[in-house]
């Protein structure tokens, strides 16, 4: 859920998060060719980990990319995990930022950070994004190029690209629904809210009608547009926040894609989305190119479309109780229209639920 090239939320001085004399020491170490002094501005859009442009003196960018500074969640926020993710993918031919260091020493930062390369480009996080810098054709291009992107992600071996221990290879839906499940719980308790309706019946139904898992690939969790750089010209440069990558069944993500991707005319997840300005594929669109490039079955798509918005309310509980408690920072991001987002997206689960076709 996070923009590592979003405009920056935090002016000249130290966001917090960041112990800019000791950060700086660990460059100075680990980062071939950096000049001091270091300049860290917070990164506006990510709403899990903090991510932060980090800008040396001679003027080359980095990311650096750490915990909530509180209140953090079970099973959530594994720095050492995210950067061997990426490590891994980018020898493999995914196009991601190139992995350049990490800590684990809690004394340096306060929690593990790991830095990785600046990739330039255009994140579309909203329709005047995308009017600005891709046109009709371009954004056709980009959405397609998403898909394959997708496909070719779903296409890597996870044993011969070392992440063959990243996690389990069979039951992922089965582990997700507890996974997230237990999160939403959680955090619903720490600010002492009250169940929405529609999740906990949701998470039965799906639990008991979960289809059958086919060979394990290598699954992003997150995938949508605003969590790639884009090139003006519609290609995919770089596939973000690999937060909630492991490996398990592929038509999660194809489900999570379609679950971000409104067309024109309709309500976002988000409130906001790129893919309501005029030019991009549509829904079918996407579906019938990942059926093409990879020879999928996508007769149980409507289970993993149904999935993926009751996970995405889960995970939005979770992003608003970090608020309520203080632990994303002072970027000015407003989440009081949460609560109904997330009630919203219960009910989008239910009507993709009662279009599938049900096994189990």
């Amino acid at each position: 859920m996070d923009d590592p090239t979003a405009p920056a939320s935090e002016g000249t001085g130290v966001p917090t998060g960041v112990d800019a004399e000791r950060v700086s020491a660990w460059f100075v170490d680990n980062i071939p060719g950096v000049v001091l002094p270091l300049h860290f501005h917070r990164v506006a859009g990510g709403r899990s980990n903090l991510t932060f442009e980090v800008r040396d003196q001679a003027g080359t960018r980095y990311v650096l990319r750490r915990p909530p500074t509180s209140h953090v969640l079970p099973t959530a926020h594994d720095m050492s995990r995210e950067y061997r993710i990426i490590a891994a993918l980018g020898p493999a031919g995914i196009p991601v930022p190139a992995a350049l260091g990490l800590c684990t020493d809690n004394s340096v930062n306060g929690a593990p950070f790991y830095v990785m390369d600046f990739v330039d480009g255009v994140i579309a996080r909203g329709e005047a994004d995308v009017e600005a810098a891709l046109d009709g054709a371009a954004r056709h291009r980009a959405g397609l190029a998403l898909v394959d992107t997708l496909a070719q992600i779903h296409s890597v071996d996870p044993d011969s690209s070392g992440l063959g221990d990243l996690g389990r290879k069979d039951g992922y839906i089965a582990r997700q629904l507890r996974r997230w499940y237990t999160n939403y719980q959680a955090a619903l308790a720490s600010r002492g809210g009250v169940t929405v309706a529609g999740i906990d019946d949701l998470h039965d139904q799906l639990a008991a009608h979960i289809p059958q898992q086919g060979p394990a690939a290598v699954v992003h969790g997150d995938y949508r547009l605003d969590n790639c750089v884009i090139s003006t010209d519609g290609r995919v440069l770089a596939v973000l926040d690999w937060e909630l990558c492991t490996l398990g069944d592929p038509l999660a993500d194809v489900g999570q894609l379609l679950a971000y991707w409104p067309e024109p005319g309709e309500r976002s997840a988000l409130g906001h989305s790129p893919t309501l300005a005029p030019g991009f594929p549509t829904r079918a669109e996407l579906t019938a190119r990942y059926a093409e490039t990879t020879g999928g079955d996508l007769t149980q798509l409507d289970f993993y479309l149904a999935f993926a918005y009751w996970k995405l309310a889960c995970i939005l509980e979770g992003v608003y109780a970090r608020y309520v408690a203080g632990a994303m920072g002072d970027d000015g991001f407003d989440v009081s229209g949460y609560p109904d987002t997330i009630a919203w997206l219960a009910l989008r689960s239910s009507q993709a639920a009662a279009g599938c076709k049900w096994e189990g």
